[in-house]
């Protein structure tokens, strides 16, 4: 670790000091937000464990594979990683005696339940940082950023994955190589010694940690190899990091984030069973706009040369806007000229998928992750068909959906009403998302 002056403290041995300053180097020559993707993740489910604890008191089975709400323990974290957009893929652990077990329950619920990302099952190591290190392995190369979360905590909230991220990649060019989730400590600490007391520690320089941890994927798997070779044994990757010198922050955890570790644990599936499913959400949008002389024409974000120009504050893109607006009622934040009005200079002229993903933030931000968007440009000219598929590609683009998710259609109103006498256009939108729980199932902040 490194010392007030940022220097590598004593009792690292020297190979471990040469990996060190070699990674600082390359981390402050190309900072890992500019070398690496860090856009693209994978998450490294950690459901290797032996349950030594919960096997004490009697459970048959290990806790990964527990049946919660009809799927094992561990597909739950799976899920919600595959809700997170940036998130490209999931590997799973297994102990090497439940490695089969493992691959045919992931199988089965590739085929039954997708989550429409690629699940890897893999076998683990005798410690848990074997196992994380076997995980890393599989992962492509193209990744940039890897998230480690315990099988065991099941209540984990897209929202939470969503935050780790975030915070990795804005601190990462100032040398940042992980970033960990902790919620304040309310309980008085002791330190304890064959049951004296040893001392009290300041609470508020403590925090609790969670998983999913998030780190630059190189730095990691490098770390992991050189833990290796050096023989070491660590609690956590945000640990193995700390001990290297590197630098680790920490973000705010989520106090529903429970971890099953005790019988008395359980109690916590049971009760949370009927609050912990994500709520569905539908929001619609509409919008209009005159021809006239003002803005070239653009739909969806795609341009439409010698089309109609359109009367608009912003760059007038119909569709767009009444995407946003269907978004924003999934949140029920009223619509964009409540946040974007054209009474404000800023947004003369704007690019309308700049104001788009202003929009997609606060739906990140709400917890919301989308599930389908269906569209419906009404319009006399310009002649919609010949691009629409264009249309379709370029709007889960910018929602970073599959285009299978997205839904565009385009008709007339027979020569009827102001679309009818070409004196504008209207664009419908339909959005259908899921939310995730905001109420912890219990209090879980009493068992900190």
């Amino acid at each position: 670790m490194k010392n007030e002056r940022g220097e590598t403290e004593p009792g690292l041995s020297p190979d471990s000091r040469i990996f060190i300053q070699h990674i600082l180097m390359s981390s402050t020559s190309e900072s890992p937000q500019k070398s690496l993707p860090l856009r693209s993740a994978w998450a490294i489910v950690a459901a290797a464990g032996q349950s030594s604890r919960l096997g004490q008191a009697g459970l048959p089975t290990k806790k990964q594979f527990l049946i919660w709400q009809d799927v094992p323990l561990f597909w739950h974290s799976v899920r919600v990683f595959a809700r997170v957009p940036a998130m490209r893929g999931v590997v799973v652990v297994f102990p090497e005696a439940e490695l089969e077990a493992g691959k045919q329950w992931v199988q089965r619920l590739m085929a039954e339940d997708d989550p429409g990302v690629p699940v890897l099952a893999v076998q683990g190591g005798a410690l848990r940082q074997d196992s994380v290190r076997l995980g890393l392995a599989v992962i492509p190369r193209e990744c940039g950023a890897v998230l480690v979360h315990d099988a065991a905590r099941p209540f984990l909230s897209p929202t939470l994955v969503q935050a780790m991220l975030e915070a990795l990649r804005e601190h990462a060019a100032a040398g940042t190589a992980g970033v960990v989730p902790g919620i304040p400590v309310t309980d008085t600490i002791k330190e304890v010694a064959d049951g004296q007391v040893m001392g009290t520690p300041d609470r508020g320089s403590l925090v609790a940690v969670q998983t999913p941890q998030a780190f630059v994927r190189s730095i990691l798997e490098q770390a992991h190899q050189h833990c290796v070779r050096e023989q070491w044994a660590v609690t956590d990757d945000a640990s193995l990091l700390e001990r290297l010198g590197f630098i680790v922050r920490i973000a705010p955890g989520d106090p529903c984030n429970t971890k099953i570790t005790n019988p008395d644990d359980l109690k916590f599936l049971k009760d949370s069973s009927a609050m912990n499913v994500p709520v569905p959400c539908v929001g619609f949008g509409y919008d209009v706009h005159r021809f006239g002389p003002g803005r070239p024409m653009k739909l969806g974000g795609i341009s439409f040369p010698g089309g109609p120009e359109i009367i608009a504050h912003s760059d007038g893109d119909v569709l767009l806007h009444a995407l946003a607006d269907a978004l924003l009622g999934c949140l029920g934040r009223g619509d964009i000229g409540d946040l974007f009005p054209d009474t404000d200079p800023r947004f003369e002229g704007i690019d309308s998928a700049i104001l788009l993903s202003e929009v997609l933030e606060l739906v990140h931000q709400g917890g919301l992750t989308l599930t389908h968007v269906d569209v419906n440009i009404i319009t006399q000219i310009p002649k919609i068909a010949p691009r629409r598929e264009e249309i379709r590609r370029n709007l889960a683009r910018l929602l970073q959906l599959d285009p299978s998710q997205v839904g565009v259609k385009a008709g007339t109103e027979e020569g009827m009403g102001f679309t009818g006498a070409k004196q504008g256009i209207k664009a419908m939108a339909v959005v259908t998302a899921l939310k995730s729980p905001v109420n912890c199932p219990v209090d879980p902040c009493q068992r900190y």
